[in-house]
């Protein structure tokens, strides 16, 4: 199995900040995202993401977002088996400090 790659909390914070557009998919369940999402995430909850590969393209470059990094790296086998690039966002909402957005 191939290595996924992984990014800190700290670090996705620091690249929001600085500006960069990054493609992030919180794969939380409604009532997880209810609490907040990092601002600019997409929301399709894990056992959703076979069927909306769709809204994915394989050109850029994912960071997958949970509650705790678990869930995250399963999606990020699965999508990087599908040809897709992405990136683990280690330890999850758990560990993140900066904004939320509630919906």
């Amino acid at each position: 199995m191939e290595e996924i790659k992984q990014i800190s909390t700290e670090e996705l914070e620091k690249k929001l900040d600085a500006g960069e557009k990054l493609n992030l998919v919180d794969v939380r369940e409604d009532e997880e995202v209810e609490q907040g999402m990092i601002e600019g995430a997409e929301h399709i909850r894990m056992g959703d993401i076979p069927a909306n590969l769709d809204r994915l393209d394989k050109n850029k470059e994912y960071i997958v977002i949970c509650r705790s990094g678990g869930r995250s790296t399963n999606v990020c086998h699965y999508l990087q088996d599908q040809g897709y690039k992405v990136v683990n966002m280690t330890g999850g909402m758990l560990n993140w400090h900066g904004e939320v957005i509630v919906k």
